[in-house]
């Protein structure tokens, strides 16, 4: 069964896409020799998996406005893979996670790299600092892409400050992830840690996700500021919604689909939504335990399965299937009441709804 994001054969063509492009940098880097190749290889890795869920949403707020299907306009959209690169790369390093879709993370594969040549000086350094410098390439590519995909310069114009707020808007949200992982949650009213994790999900994934690059491909096509308003609404609730089934994910996702391992997340010891669910419908016991194992690297397959099973027992597996029916409800209406769509793409962008808060990753 095919899926909505293959409309268009958006997914294979963006796949050319970065494929031509990797192939571009490799010929710019030629020139250094063949030392710098681990970062092309780190970095391709990475651009060979994803569901393309921001390229699809900046090809079809494009085609809402009324551009017409075009290489440039997928080139334009695949600049959101490269920048879904970079954020990925550095929030790796960030969460120190062992993998990303299914293979070792940048910072993991280059410090193996390092090992088995048997080079001087700590490997874990060495790969921390090849993928920070990784992913400032993907971010360095991801400008020269938007300002030479080839649409008019006008149009670029036009979206670039939605562009530019959407990348400073990403950054200062994953500072906010790294607060909320220091700031203490013991003592704070359960609400106040619903609301904390929430603006993470806000800044972090939402918005650039689905509401940024939705409205820079419906601003570069011209689209008029009703017709933005309701993109804007529609793509900030199925941001917060997606973000809620990837929390869901994190715990009981499968490993086969999400690409990490089953409860990632809790060693991780992500202060997410759901979390903070579960500290508000547990019992004192159970919440001390909570706090004893979320956030331990070493948890094994018994502790994540006792720890399932009171997220589970709190309730909190139940709010957040409500909330994501909410929100996913809520997006829809905006999307009806968005004047003056091309049709096309407002069926694609309806069908997006349910890709995108599947319970399948």
């Amino acid at each position: 069964m095919s899926s909505v994001l293959d409309t268009a054969d958006l997914r294979p063509r963006v796949q050319a896409v970065l494929d031509a492009e990797l192939a571009a940098r490799a010929e710019v880097l030629a020139e250094l020799g063949p030392d710098v190749e681990d970062l092309l290889t780190a970095i391709g890795d990475l651009l060979r998996g994803g569901k393309r869920l921001r390229a699809a949403f900046l090809y079809w707020g494009g085609r809402a406005a009324g551009l017409p299907d075009s290489a440039e306009l997928v080139r334009l959209a695949t600049a959101m893979e490269v920048l879904q690169a970079a954020a990925l790369i550095h929030d790796d390093v960030m969460d120190d996670s062992d993998t990303r879709r299914g293979m070792p993370a940048a910072h993991r594969a280059l410090a193996t790299r390092h090992t088995e040549r048997g080079w001087d000086g700590d490997g874990e350094r060495f790969g921390l600092a090849g993928a920070v410098l990784a992913g400032n390439l993907c971010l360095g590519w991801t400008d020269e892409m938007y300002a030479s995909c080839g649409l008019p310069d006008a149009d670029l114009a036009r979206g670039r400050p939605v562009y530019d707020r959407m990348r400073t808007q990403l950054m200062a949200g994953q500072f906010l992830d790294v607060v909320e992982s220091m700031r203490p949650w013991r003592g704070v009213p359960d609400e106040e840690r619903v609301v904390r994790a929430g603006r993470v999900i806000r800044y972090k994934s939402a918005k650039y996700s689905v509401e940024h690059p939705l409205l820079i491909g419906a601003t570069v096509g011209g689209m008029d500021e009703a017709g933005r308003d309701a993109l804007s609404r529609y793509g900030l609730d199925l941001g917060r919604a997606f973000q809620l089934r990837d929390d869901l994910l994190g715990v009981f996702g499968d490993p086969d689909q999400t690409g990490k391992p089953a409860g990632d997340d809790l060693r991780e010891g992500k202060r997410t939504v759901l979390l903070a669910h579960v500290l508000a419908g547990c019992t004192a016991e159970q919440a001390a335990r909570v706090e004893a194992l979320v956030g331990r690297p070493d948890l094994g397959d018994a502790e994540v399965d006792e720890l399932r099973g009171i997220i589970t027992a709190s309730g909190a597996t139940r709010v957040m299937e409500d909330e994501i029916s909410v929100l996913a409800a809520s997006a829809r209406e905006a999307l009806a009441a968005a004047p003056d769509l091309a049709p096309e793409a407002r069926d694609v962008l309806e069908g997006l709804v349910t890709t995108a808060t599947a319970r399948s990753a």
